[in-house]
């Protein structure tokens, strides 16, 4: 229509106009916000347990030679048997006894989804806010991996651990596939019954490494 055409044709010019003062870069942005809390990682680490706890994740601390042994306990409780790992993911030691570890090869949700749960690392933790980031780095695997499978375990190093978000957005490459978790997947319905495992693991278990 004549109309739209001449609506258009405005639009055009602003940003024409715009571009050509450079008023697409502008400059001065405030930054009061906090960037750092000055914390110490034993600090961090307490607080992001206590985060994790709220949200009702489980925690398990080992030392850094110490997570093979964490590995095979939390799988014994859990009472797992089939256990997905990602590319890059290989852990020392011997396995947990009657579990079979299933490299991930582009497996179907359907498979996925047959699986006692998945096992990966992090890219960091913040926390302030209690939540990992995975953004499919080396033993992180693809999204459907923390995702589907109904369990996940995720193994943390205390020295991913920072502060707050801004912390947390300078450590991480923009562009790359960002996956934040605070807690197992939940959500409450009108009623404000909470319901865990709606779009995500209803069980979130992370080993502190180095904690």
């Amino acid at each position: 229509m004549p109309g739209d055409e001449g609506a258009r044709a405005e639009v055009l010019a602003r940003i024409r106009a715009a571009l050509s003062t450079g008023a697409s870069a502008p400059a001065g942005i405030p930054r009061g916000y906090r960037t750092g809390t000055g914390m110490a990682t034993a600090a961090l680490i307490e607080l992001l347990t206590e985060r994790l706890h709220d949200y009702g994740t489980g925690v398990r601390r080992c030392p850094a030679d110490g997570l093979a042994q964490a590995v095979r306990e939390a799988l014994a409780e859990r009472g797992a048997r089939r256990i997905v790992l990602p590319h890059a993911l290989t852990l020392d030691g011997p396995g947990p006894d009657g579990v079979e570890f299933v490299a991930d090869d582009g497996l179907s949700p359907e498979a996925l989804d047959a699986t006692d749960g998945v096992i990966t690392t992090a890219a960091l933790a913040i926390a302030e806010t209690g939540t990992i980031v995975l953004d499919g780095g080396p033993g992180q695997g693809r999204r459907a991996l923390s995702l589907v499978p109904d369990y996940h375990l995720c193994i943390l190093h205390a020295s991913q651990i920072v502060g707050i978000v801004p912390q947390a957005l300078e450590r991480l490459a923009p562009g790359r596939p960002g996956t934040w978790i605070s807690g197992p997947s939940a959500t409450s319905d009108i009623e404000l019954d909470r319901v865990q495992g709606v779009h995500g693991p209803r069980t979130l278990e992370v080993i502190l490494v180095g904690a």
